[in-house]
């Protein structure tokens, strides 16, 4: 009777080892392929960006000074998803990735500022007290940043309505989050910061207001010799259209537009590294992980599970135990 009974615990033993063995086996497949999905991919693309070169070195005269270089990020149209139109599912995918990329970034790159272009929420222009609080706390939480990195967010049209359904409290309230600030300054270099839904042309009060501000910021920078009325600027870049595309205003003043950071507006989201001086500087664009790759990873990795499950139930053979056959019938003959 002893006998008979270790007997039975043998048998019933191997079911239950490979079963153990099978559940290991999924959770470490599981567990690999949401590691590298959402975590190390961002790591692998991103760091294959680098600071565009800029000459450091100012003549004047016969002597030559070496100029600092600032190193800004810039980016664009991120449309946090409000309460209304934005899915739960949408809202975690689209934001967890946003602030993975922005993380990885930071950690990276290494950057002194960073200027976000616009449309920082889907629903601003219509969301309630409540809900423009959420929005704000997950914005604050997704690109939190240290101390010493400056972060500069422009007014979108998103974020406060057209220039037809803007009003005061909706400007204000986006101001008493991110700041009124139109002049930024650092190493010697003048940032301007334009809110452009203010500048449509059938919007002529708006218009108005809009250019007294412009003026004033003129006034500002050229305070002391009072020779430039207007602002002359070097380089433009702004949000807006989700894609990058470059135009030259009188044929000398670029305006790049900088692509949307969400893999909701973009399958290929990037942002602009600008190494800048007070007389030069130098623009290179940094990609994301693209949306399709990370489904096709993950498409693949519930394929191999499947096969993986069958072959241990013996309803697939496995591959490696097919060539193992394969070789020991050559080696009888």
């Amino acid at each position: 009777m002893a006998m008979i009974e270790v007997g039975f615990e043998r048998q019933n033993f191997h079911p239950l080892k490979r079963k153990s063995a099978l559940l290991l086996k999924l959770i470490a497949v599981v567990f690999a392929v949401l590691l590298f999905c959402e975590f190390l991919i961002y790591y692998l693309v991103i760091f294959q960006c680098n600071w565009p070169e800029v000459k450091t070195t100012a003549y004047d005269g016969e002597q030559a000074s070496r100029e600092p270089v600032l190193k800004a990020m810039f980016l664009a149209d991120t449309h946090l998803l409000g309460e209304f139109l934005g899915h739960w599912l949408d809202k975690l995918r689209r934001e967890w990735q946003m602030e993975r990329a922005f993380q990885t970034a930071l950690w990276l790159l290494q950057p002194e500022v960073v200027f976000i272009l616009g449309d920082v929420f889907d629903e601003g222009k219509w969301s309630t007290p409540e809900a423009w609080a959420d929005d704000v706390e997950r914005f604050q939480k997704m690109f939190r940043h240290p101390s010493h990195v400056q972060l500069k967010v422009v007014a979108g049209n998103h974020d406060i309505g057209f220039h037809y359904e803007m009003n005061t409290y909706k400007v204000e309230r986006f101001e008493k989050v991110f700041s009124s600030e139109r002049l930024f300054s650092w190493k010697g270099i003048n940032f301007v910061m334009v809110n452009s839904v203010a500048l449509n042309g059938d919007g002529c009060g708006i218009c108005s207001e809009a250019e007294a501000e412009l003026i004033e910021v003129s006034h500002r920078l050229n305070c002391s010799r009072e020779l430039l009325w207007w602002l002359q600027p070097r380089l433009v870049l702004s949000g807006h259209t989700h894609s990058a595309c470059e135009v030259h205003h009188g044929g000398r003043v670029p305006e790049l537009s900088v692509p949307s950071f969400s893999w909701r507006n973009r399958n290929n989201p990037s942002f602009i590294m600008g190494s800048i001086t007070p007389t030069d500087y130098a623009l290179s664009k940094c990609y994301l992980p693209r949306e399709d790759v990370v489904l096709v990873i993950y498409c693949g990795a519930v394929g191999f599970l499947v096969v993986l499950t069958l072959s241990h139930l013996g309803l697939l053979a496995s591959p490696f135990l097919s060539g193992l056959n394969l070789l020991r019938k050559r080696k009888t003959r």
